[in-house]
């Protein structure tokens, strides 16, 4: 699967007063794996939020983007030990906390859940429509498709992007639109890093999702107001039981 390219930051704050000015470095490795060559270090330069000097890796020296940070990396790249230590960044600062993040979290991966539902389509062509939710997986590279009767459905197919949960996890959404047929068979397929084999997930035709619902609320009512009444019954016995009759004269 496609790896996308992360970045790894350290960042230094020089905060001034109100309506005052702004300056900070920000170091940042960028990189795909944790091989040496996929590894790029850049170390900029920020004054109110326009970035006017940056050391690259791949350049190899100090870059000014204003009249100001031209003047800076002139001066930079003449500083041999300077030079020595930001070249050797990538390998010293990159590379050792990249190895890090991988045996700590980046070689890791959570497998999916999925489940299916249908849904009325407002305005649309077709009589449904299903949508496969796929929830909390990581990393974020995910394939979902739609097999009919074990053949892959490759029209009427949208798909959202892979969403952000905010904790590490991400989820996604892939909409099929559809004319049912007698005896069909429809499930959605997920394919990602964590799972040994795809995980199919098959859509029960048997009674819409809003009905299951129903059905399932109803039966809980019902349970509790049946166990509320054998306690009330039971209840009324055991008093029954303990009084006293006495005779009237």
């Amino acid at each position: 699967m496609e790896s996308s390219s992360l970045s790894l930051c350290l960042l230094f704050l020089t905060l001034c007063p109100a309506d005052g000015f702004m300056y900070y470095v920000l170091d940042r490795c960028v990189f795909n794996s944790s091989d040496l060559n996929d590894i790029e270090y850049i170390n900029s330069y920020i004054y109110n939020r326009k970035e006017y000097a940056r050391f690259s890796s791949r350049v190899g020296y100090y870059v000014g983007y204003t009249e100001y940070g031209v003047k800076n990396a002139e001066y930079w790249n003449k500083d041999s030990s300077l030079m020595s230590v930001r070249r050797a960044q990538k390998e010293t600062y990159c590379k050792h906390n990249i190895d890090n993040w991988y045996k700590a979290i980046l070689s890791k991966s959570v497998s999916p859940t999925a489940k299916v539902h249908s849904v009325t389509p407002s305005g649309g062509h077709h009589p449904s429509m299903l949508v496969c939710s796929v929830y909390d997986f990581y990393p974020k590279t995910i394939k979902v498709s739609w097999l009919r009767d074990q053949e892959e459905v490759s029209s009427d197919v949208t798909s959202t992007a892979e969403m952000e949960d905010g904790d590490w996890y991400y989820q996604i959404h892939s909409h099929l639109e559809y004319t049912p047929r007698s005896g069909e068979k429809i499930s959605c397929k997920v394919e990602h890093a964590s799972l040994k084999e795809p995980l199919i997930t098959d859509w029960d035709p048997s009674m819409p999702e809003s009905e299951k619902n129903k059905l399932a609320i109803g039966a809980s009512g019902l349970s509790l107001g049946l166990v509320l009444s054998l306690a009330g019954f039971i209840y009324y016995r055991r008093k029954a039981q303990g009084r006293i009759l006495v005779p009237s004269s």
